[in-house]
């Protein structure tokens, strides 16, 4: 199944996922599930949240997926949306 989880990052945080971001992108190879991704941007360009779709198992893979996520464990979110999500083009 794929999931897209969808972040929003706390206020000021651009530090915070600069300081995360090698992380974050080992965990995304070494775990083998990311389709796509990528950060999400504000009106200046700057990342400021993140588009993120995974192929597993179940709703229970996608959860621990981004439980364990570098960015997560950092606090880097305010706001995080994980929905199952259809595949229609591309």
């Amino acid at each position: 199944m794929r999931f897209a989880l969808m972040t929003k990052d706390k206020p000021g945080a651009l530090q915070t996922r600069m300081d995360t971001r090698e992380a974050h992108l080992a965990y995304v190879a070494d775990t083998g599930v990311v389709e796509m991704a990528g950060p999400v941007l504000d009106g200046e360009g700057q990342m400021c949240g993140s588009l993120i779709i995974l192929e597993v198992a179940d709703l229970g893979a996608a959860q621990t997926w981004a439980d364990n996520d570098p960015y997560a464990k950092a606090g880097l979110f305010s706001d995080v949306t994980l929905r199952a999500w259809k595949k229609v083009i591309g």
